[in-house]
């Protein structure tokens, strides 16, 4: 065969596709082939008009996978966004816990000095009461960690 021309099968081999595909985009864009010994075969203006045809779909088909891509990005920093703000709402949570703890530790621990006279005078129930609202502020407490290593963990299995 002459330079001028190529087959389906050597300009598929080229622009590393099939024939099928080749035989689509000439039919699509009706360009014209001639038939020379049962071979259909292109001219080199034809072979161009493929070769440009050929680059134009890989550039499209590239910028929808960026595209796809930047959405997939921008989801992800949300996502992460959002998990940041949970941590900071759990610590600050943990910290006023805590310091309801501090306060109620202070209550309960009378000075060195009045800690006879105070556990006479004060009732049993205010004591028992004050240990009910410490054991429920730790287990407050152990669920808001308890929640927070959940969190963490389903964040971290994201990233896997």
């Amino acid at each position: 065969m002459s330079k001028n021309v190529k087959t389906i099968k050597e300009l598929a081999d080229e622009l590393g596709t099939n024939k099928t595909r080749i035989s689509r985009i000439i039919n699509k864009n009706s360009i014209p082939t001639q038939k020379i010994k049962n071979k259909i075969v292109l001219e080199e203006n034809s072979v161009s008009l493929i070769r440009q045809y050929f680059k134009n779909e890989t550039v499209s088909i590239l910028r929808t996978e960026l595209d796809k891509a930047h959405s997939h990005i921008e989801k992800l920093s949300n996502l992460l966004d959002q998990q940041q703000r949970l941590a900071l709402q759990d610590k600050k949570l943990l910290e006023e816990y805590k310091a309801e703890i501090n306060d109620l530790k202070a209550l309960k621990m009378p000075s060195q000095d009045t800690k006879e006279e105070q556990a006479n005078s004060q009732p049993q129930e205010e004591l028992e009461t004050l240990k009910e609202q410490i054991r429920a502020l730790n287990d407050k407490i152990k669920g808001q960690e308890q929640l927070n290593n959940q969190v963490s963990k389903k964040w971290y299995q994201f990233w896997k």
